[in-house]
């Protein structure tokens, strides 16, 4: 592949303006190119800005600023010395592409410059706005604070994910309430989406560069205001819990970050409709990050993994006792051979112990797993702690990429503080000079990093589904909720594929042998609906042995995309895509407990007849949630497809080549 994207730039129109403080009402709104969202700046006393869409308002009031070096305030007492506006056009080319390969974005971009040696950029799209603060000062040592005081209208609610610590994996249920609901001082990760009668935002952060993630904190009057973890001065392994890879953090600064002087701060995403379609068409976070440093991405290999923690290794029907050992891998590997899905994961106790990395369990050998199952056209991840790999990251992947393993996934960071965000990207740098792909677990949201180092696959930073293993939370309504929400950050690393299917009347925890809730359909759907570049596969493989049908349909769906239609979409209801790859469609539809009707039209396609494979739920399904049914149609771009999906049910297809 080549370079991460093109980019052109084309400028229709740029004016400039000599201000003083007697001339700050003269900033003038910004609109999006198709004149529908409207920002309008007031730089006098505070820096605030205030957002409508049709002339209804979406945003009340933003009041941003930031604190350097404890005496050094942006964006307060503001005195506004030039403003220059410009439309602009880019053209992007991820390379990979996990919702769109070709992205036009268009928008209008007001930069103003300050008296103190600063900017703030604000871009205004069709389908949201964005802003962030330039420090242009090479004085700059420490940022205090960077605040965000943020009023909606009084009737907003909000799908919030409330967090109890910063020291978090941020795997949240959506709390769907209005603002007024929030406690004092409930806080939340982001994204975080609020909604009034007639739009929605979504709120998160792009360009996410050694510095600290956000988080938003209410005030309990219906105001929202940013906060950040500290800078960590000392972390001390947690010797009452999993000290391996929980820590106390003993000593934090005053301060969120360490700078060097002038740098650009992260952008401040605001994904903005009156349609929930664009929370899952929407490429802003990918329009706002930087740029690939992976000049030749084309060692990096998307595609499907078996996976073992999920199913705690449970294979049966084998002359040998399963567990954490060679055997049972070689079984994986196989089971993955056959049905060309490309990556297998040895998760948690293939090590010596889970912090001595660079040895193998006595019962597992790594080398000899990794030459079978190259033999046989699989390649192995491997799957390390975070605090040893922070300690000797230079060593382990070395001997890892000698090894010929592909890729890493890492697990329990838990924090957002500068320090880890550094973390994220040094390893994600050095191991793509080792040409290794890396999978954040027990992570935050995507946020950039994984656009300047597309070797970042997937973050997990979801409640997904190894919750099943102890919990019931993984409901359908919190499936069809995360894709307009945290799935508008990036990729998600939820883990789909469970066989064992159930209603909840039917639904029983078990750590060894879990079971999600919803139809099989429903869990199929998710390959199309959920955005994940490195998509595994959870069950285990006797039990995908016995269901070879569901197997091949998912190993027929692709884990990027080079185009994406959303047909039907309400947040926390009811999801129905479309996706293409090449010259062939996957559609994905989810519901959430209430069952749903649609019909699909076709008229997306090109001429001529088409050949449509089906999984949808089964005439039993509502009683029995593995129950589906496929078919195979013949369609064409006229056609009206008939879906129903019963509750916690779902609908997927494939439409392939032109039958001649």
């Amino acid at each position: 592949m080549s370079a991460s994207s093109s980019i052109k730039h084309t400028l229709f129109f740029l004016f400039f303006f000599g201000l003083n403080a007697t001339l700050l009402a003269q900033i003038n709104p910004v609109t999006s190119p198709d004149n529908r969202i409207s920002l309008q700046v007031n730089a006098e006393g505070q820096t605030s800005w205030t957002v409508t869409m049709d002339n209804s308002i979406v945003i009340e009031r933003a009041s941003i600023s930031m604190t350097m070096d404890k005496s050094r305030v942006l964006g307060t007492k503001p005195v506004v010395k030039k403003v220059k506006v410009e439309a602009r056009e880019e053209v992007f080319e991820p390379q990979i592409p996990h919702r769109d390969a070709h992205i036009d974005s268009k928008f209008n971009e007001m930069t103003l410059d300050f008296k103190g040696n600063y900017q703030l950029k604000f871009r205004v799209y069709n389908d949201g706005v964005a802003y962030r603060f330039i420090d242009l000062s090479k004085k700059t040592r420490e940022v205090y604070t960077e605040e965000l005081t943020l009023q909606l209208q009084e009737d907003s609610g909000t799908f919030f994910p409330k967090e109890e610590s910063m020291y978090s994996h941020n795997e949240r249920i959506y709390l769907h309430k209005p603002l007024t609901e929030l406690g004092q001082d409930d806080f939340c990760s982001l994204p975080v989406m609020f909604e009034n009668k007639k739009t929605k935002v979504l709120f998160t952060e792009a360009s996410l560069h050694d510095y600290p993630g956000m988080f938003l904190r209410h005030d309990g009057k219906g105001v929202l205001k940013a906060d950040f973890p500290k800078y960590v001065l000392k972390a001390v392994d947690n010797e009452q819990s999993s000290p391996d890879r929980n820590q106390i953090l003993e000593e934090e600064a005053d301060y969120i970050a360490k700078v060097s002087g002038s740098r650009d701060y992260p952008w401040r995403v605001f994904i903005i409709g009156d349609n929930d379609k664009v929370f899952l068409e929407s490429n802003l976070v990918t329009q706002l990050s930087g740029r690939s440093k992976i000049a030749d991405a084309s060692w990096i290999k998307p595609g499907k993994v078996a996976w073992d923690w999920y199913n705690a290794n449970n294979i049966y029907g084998v002359d040998f006792e399963a567990g954490l050992n060679t055997e049972t891998y070689k079984y994986y590997i196989d089971f993955a051979a056959d049905n060309g899905i490309e990556y297998v994961i040895l998760d948690e106790g293939w090590t010596k112990s889970t912090t001595e990395i660079l040895e193998a369990n006595p019962t597992i050998d790594i080398k000899e797993l990794i030459t079978y199952g190259k033999n046989k056209g699989v390649e192995i991840i491997l799957w390390v702690l975070w605090k040893p790999l922070d300690a000797n990251t230079n060593e382990i992947l070395e001997l890892y990429a000698s090894w010929g393993v592909k890729g890493i996934k890492v697990d329990f960071m838990q924090r957002s503080d500068q320090y880890m965000v550094r973390s994220y990207e040094t390893i994600a740098s050095k191991a793509a000079a080792l040409q290794l792909m890396v999978d954040y677990h027990g992570a935050f949201k995507p946020a950039g990093i994984e656009k300047v180092w597309p070797n970042v696959m997937n973050y997990e930073g979801v409640k997904g589904n190894e919750n099943n293993k102890w919990s019931a939370d993984i409901s359908p309504e919190h499936n069809v909720t995360i894709p307009f929400i945290r799935m508008a950050a990036g990729p998600m690393d939820f883990t789909p594929g469970a066989m064992a299917n159930a209603h909840a009347k039917n639904y029983a925890i078990s750590f060894t042998r879990p079971m999600a809730l919803g139809t099989r359909c429903h869990q199929l759907a998710m390959y199309v609906v959920f955005e994940a570049p490195l998509q595994m596969l959870c069950e285990s493989p006797t039990r995908y042995k016995r269901e070879q049908e569901s197997v091949d349909f998912i190993t027929s769906i692709p884990t990027t995309w080079d185009e994406t239609r959303v047909i039907e979409a309400a947040v926390s209801d009811y999801v129905l895509v479309a996706r293409r790859n090449g010259q062939h469609w996957y559609l994905g539809g989810m519901t959430d407990d209430t069952p749903r009707d649609f019909n699909l039209k076709l008229n997306f396609l090109g001429a001529g007849t088409y050949s449509m494979e089906i999984m949808k739920d089964g005439v039993n399904a509502e009683n029995h949630a593995q129950d589906y049914k496929k078919e195979i149609i013949e369609v064409n771009q006229n056609s009206i497809i008939p879906i129903h999906m019963v509750s916690g049910g779902g609908w997927a297809a494939i439409i392939n080549e032109k039958m001649n």
